[in-house]
């Protein structure tokens, strides 16, 4: 059975915005149920005041779309809707229209834990207009918070610089949806293991934990508990040393660490939990090597992030493994990515393609159109710019790349640059056509092309930012729109009121 389907026993073809529903039955009742239109998804800023983020979430949109049917319990919900006049808000033919329902739409997207930059598409879906803007919502709701997690846990990993980070976020996550999700996305962003028992059953992430201060309260004395802990699980040994005296308790590891060592097994860790984490950490690891314990890890926790570990190990702390709870799993100074879909481009049947784009006050919201494709370029194995193109006009030889808010900022990929396009297949005319990568293989990649990028663009505070430009065309073409477009809003079309049928009139 497929992951959301072990998840959730019923449909989800309702988890959307009852907009979309209302806008599908405009389109079908004006006849527009057979135009077809290109959407992308794209974020506009990069989360966490980064300079990057980790796509995720893309192969549960594969899997939601290839179910996504409209059952009889759906439908008959949806006939209750009312209007304000209290008649049925959907019509009985539209709702006919959605029970025969089967997905036709094709959706071009980047691959599980791609590194991703703003304004650039994630995802690409055409077909049938109806149905491309049905799935707007759940594809947002799949992608957003993913990459959101995704994106702070690489941050986290890369301040450990190579340490394992375990994210230990699902008692404080949003709800069992949240934390589910917050597992499998800080897997791709580079933890190495989840304390969400769950998540390592659906996904096959490692689990990793150890005990709380509880198990230690439960025993007349601290030495007792740890004793029972070790004999309880010898071969999964991590004492938490700081219920009430930390290096007491540190020392009292050590005594049940030689206790262990004498039946043949060796302690994992002693893990940190409150203090001053920093000073801590180096006289326990003084404490643990003059006892004969250079192995044993120091496991630290408490209300980490990037920052704080990029804090202690400025300090010189001696932690070996760090666990990320809160500010991890819920993207504690960024709730959320931003994420939108807009529409690019539509066609009646049998005609060309009209390019549409939003207008906005601020260049960062100017929408582009057309059929987007996008492109990295490297040169010796390291990526330098990311560009944005129309797949109905591919680039030949030279590329000027046009910054989309600042159109004096360009750059030049000269003709035989390596470049690899990052949006590929993922379903055609509704069905699944790309095998969703292993999370194992979606977290080795992530960490691959974060290493193939600028450090300057990767490092955790003040970025430089990654180049990402329209190609030349596209961006005048893009110009030429938006002129079109105001010179509509200056001036728009009167149309003549509509006259009232008298009774009787068909």
């Amino acid at each position: 059975m497929s992951v959301l389907g072990q998840v959730y026993r019923h449909s989800l073809s309702l988890l959307t915005d009852l907009y979309q529903l209302t806008m599908a039955q405009g389109y079908f009742r004006q006849g527009m149920a057979d135009h077809e239109a290109v959407f992308h998804m794209l974020f506009r800023r990069s989360p966490f005041g980064g300079g990057y983020a980790v796509a995720c979430g893309v192969d549960y949109v594969a899997e939601y779309l290839a179910g996504l049917r409209f059952g009889a319990d759906d439908l008959a919900y949806l006939a209750e809707l009312k209007g304000n006049d209290g008649r049925a808000l959907l019509g009985a033919d539209f709702l006919a229209w959605l029970s025969s329902l089967r997905l036709r739409c094709d959706v071009d997207a980047v691959a599980e834990g791609t590194v991703v930059f703003p304004q650039e598409p994630l995802l690409r879906v055409s077909g049938p207009l109806p149905e491309c803007q049905l799935v707007e919502t759940p594809l947002l709701n799949l992608v957003n918070f993913q990459t959101l997690i995704a994106t702070k846990a690489s941050r986290i990993c890369r301040a450990a610089k190579g340490e394992p980070v375990l994210e230990f976020g699902l008692r404080r996550a949003q709800g069992v949806d949240g934390a589910l999700a917050a597992s499998r996305a800080s897997y791709v962003g580079g933890c190495a293991a989840t304390s969400n028992v769950l998540a390592g059953k659906l996904f096959g992430i490692p689990v990793k934990g150890t005990h709380a201060h509880s198990w230690v309260m439960c025993f007349d004395d601290e030495l007792s508990a740890f004793e029972a802990y070790a004999e309880a699980m010898p071969n999964n040994c991590v004492l938490l040393v700081d219920t009430y005296d930390t290096l007491a308790g540190v020392r009292r590891a050590i005594a049940v660490a030689g206790g262990l060592r004498r039946r043949g097994y060796e302690m994992i860790g002693i893990r940190l939990d409150s203090g001053d984490l920093a000073r801590l950490s180096i006289d326990a690891r003084r404490m643990l090597d003059e006892a004969g314990f250079p192995d044993v890890a120091i496991v630290a926790s408490n209300d980490l992030d990037e920052a704080a570990i990029a804090e202690l190990k400025r300090r010189g702390a001696t932690i070996g493994v760090w666990g990320v709870g809160t500010r991890l799993a819920t993207g504690y100074d960024q709730p959320a990515l931003g994420g939108v879909y807009k529409l690019s481009a539509v066609r009646r049947p049998g005609g060309d393609w009209q390019y549409r784009l939003k207008l906005s006050e601020e260049a960062l919201k100017v929408s582009p159109p057309g059929i987007l494709q996008v492109r990295r370029f490297r040169r010796g194995g390291r990526y330098v710019a990311d560009m944005v193109w129309d797949v109905r006009h591919a680039p030949e030889g030279d590329c000027t790349l046009v910054d989309a808010t600042a159109p004096d900022r360009r750059e030049t990929m000269a003709a035989g640059t390596e470049f690899e396009d990052l949006l590929t297949p993922l379903i055609r005319s509704g069905r699944v056509v790309r095998e969703p990568r292993a999370l194992s293989e979606a977290r080795r990649a992530a960490a691959e092309q974060l290493d193939r990028l600028p450090e300057a663009v990767t490092r955790l505070a003040g970025p430089q930012q990654y180049f990402v430009g329209l190609e030349r065309r596209l961006c005048e073409l893009r110009d030429g729109l938006m002129d079109e477009a105001r010179g509509q809003a200056m001036d728009p079309p009167v149309h003549p009121p509509r006259q009232e049928q008298e009774e009787g009139q068909p």
